[in-house]
């Protein structure tokens, strides 16, 4: 059968939709986030239940079209789309199940942080989830996952309890600490590399009211800011985060008029715990140097996820990242630098704590390898797209990520841009072998090659010996 003839016969009997190059919603169906990626693929199967996703897996098993797999879409580099192939959309699979007397959710492959947050939260529970609310939760824990609840409750994939998986082989199968133990291990961390991930049962805490907010500096006081961060950050305690991030001032009436627009330095900080000791424990960061405005306040995790959702609004987007260790002088110093020169209104630099709970796993324990790392640097350089040199945004944050590089000890395999297999390298260290074997017996083909790609251990690998 040929590809043209497998997909229609796709549609007939499928729950979902699928979307042809002529139909009228094709164009909104093949964008993705990152507007700088611009694929045409043959069709986008917009599943609804398993079924759809094991029919549509089926068509591109058998006529070898690329597949590429869509949760949240938020993939930087693009691989939530193709060009010629065929998308698994999996966004349409919205389905959460909180467990309030387990203190688990069972959640489907197409459910933003943000939905899950505020089902857990009408029973007083919250879940490790990342920064941003409108990010997917498949693409996040399956790449590791560093969140605001990173050093009290670890990463997302810590918090991953188990997982219905479609695998290559089209059957669907579960994967725990009691089944299919070298699959679970591989999903935590593995990114798309082992099957689609068609139900995740996801760990869920409680959290009541905590205190957050941000703290806002000037960018000349940045540089004693993040020293004193620095040190401050080696003794605080689990249930304490502190992110910084140099952005444009937004046109908000806490920023002075004559920084609208220009680099400041945000403290973006939370305490999960009791609001007194909250107050104990972020007086010393919030009382340090000179802020023109505190906005620090007793809140809920709901609202503290919306904090950086002006960054992430849908736009062209070049992200480089390293994952490093204590800040040093001169990381400091370029981060300042080139901080200060923001290609765009829309670009920034920010700085995520990791350490505590996500740093007591051990290094092999999960396929994310880099337990050892004290901060995520993220470079994200946006701009509008009708900017006619984009190339200079890009460039901007390049420079930076090649300046940062000997501070760096690897990367989060979902902050890598398309590095190819150096990238791959640099993200999984010495567990990358380990991972290529559980490819080899869950995807020998390399069927899910539209990622952070590892290929499948050869027959002539000593490690299978």
């Amino acid at each position: 059968m040929t590809p043209e003839d497998a997909l229609t016969a796709l549609a007939d009997g499928f729950d979902g939709e699928v979307i042809r190059p002529e139909d009228a919603g094709y164009e909104s169906a093949r964008r993705v986030w990152n507007q700088l990626i611009d694929r045409k693929p043959a069709a986008i199967a917009r599943c609804r239940s398993r079924n759809d996703a094991v029919s549509a897996l089926a068509v591109a098993r058998d006529t070898g079209l690329e597949l590429a797999v869509r949760g949240g879409g938020h993939s930087f580099p693009g691989f939530s789309t193709t060009e010629g192939g065929l998308v698994l959309d999996l966004g349409p699979m919205k389905q959460i199940v909180v467990d309030a007397e387990r203190r688990t959710a069972a959640v489907g492959p197409g459910v933003r942080w943000g939905e899950l947050t505020a089902a857990a939260a009408q029973h007083g529970l919250a879940p490790v989830g990342g920064h941003v609310a409108d990010v997917g939760v498949a693409g996040l824990t399956l790449g590791g996952g560093n969140g605001w609840f990173a050093r009290v409750f670890g990463l997302a994939c810590d918090n991953l309890v188990a997982a219905d998986v479609l695998t290559a082989s089209g059957k669907i199968v579960r994967a725990s600490a009691d089944e299919n133990q070298d699959l679970y291990w591989g999903l935590r961390g593995g990114g798309g590399n082992l099957g689609i991930v068609l139900e995740f049962t996801l760990r869920l805490h409680p959290v009541d009211r905590l205190l957050g907010g941000l703290v806002l500096h000037r960018l000349e006081d940045a540089a004693d800011v993040l020293r004193f961060l620095a040190g401050y950050g080696q003794s605080a305690p689990d249930e304490v985060n502190v992110a910084a991030a140099i952005l444009a001032g937004p046109p908000a009436p806490f920023v002075p008029q004559e920084l609208h627009g220009k680099p400041v330095l945000a403290l973006a900080m939370c305490h999960v715990g009791p609001l007194a000791d909250g107050e104990r424990e972020l007086a010393p960061v919030r009382g340090f140097g000179r802020p023109f405005a505190d906005l620090v306040e007793p809140t809920t995790f709901e609202i503290l996820q919306h904090i950086f959702d002006p960054q992430s609004r849908p736009t062209p987007y070049h992200m480089r990242s390293h994952l490093g260790g204590a800040m040093t002088e001169e990381f400091i110093a370029a981060v300042i630098e080139h901080g200060g020169g923001l290609s765009s209104p829309d670009s920034g630099v920010i700085l995520l704590p990791i350490g505590g709970a996500a740093a007591r796993v051990a290094t092999d324990a999960t396929a994310f390898r880099h337990r050892e790392a004290s901060y995520c640097l993220e470079i994200g350089a946006a701009w509008s797209a009708d900017d006619e040199n984009p190339q200079r945004h890009i460039d901007w944050a390049d420079r930076l990520w090649a300046e940062t590089r000997s501070w760096a000890i690897g990367v989060e395999v979902n902050h890598l841009a398309d590095e190819g297999a150096e990238g791959v390298r640099r993200a999984y260290g010495d567990n990358l072998q380990r991972l290529a074997h559980v490819k080899r017996t869950w995807d020998p083909d390399n069927l899910f090659r539209l990622n952070q790609n590892v290929p499948p251990a050869t027959a002539d690998d000593p490690g299978l010996r």
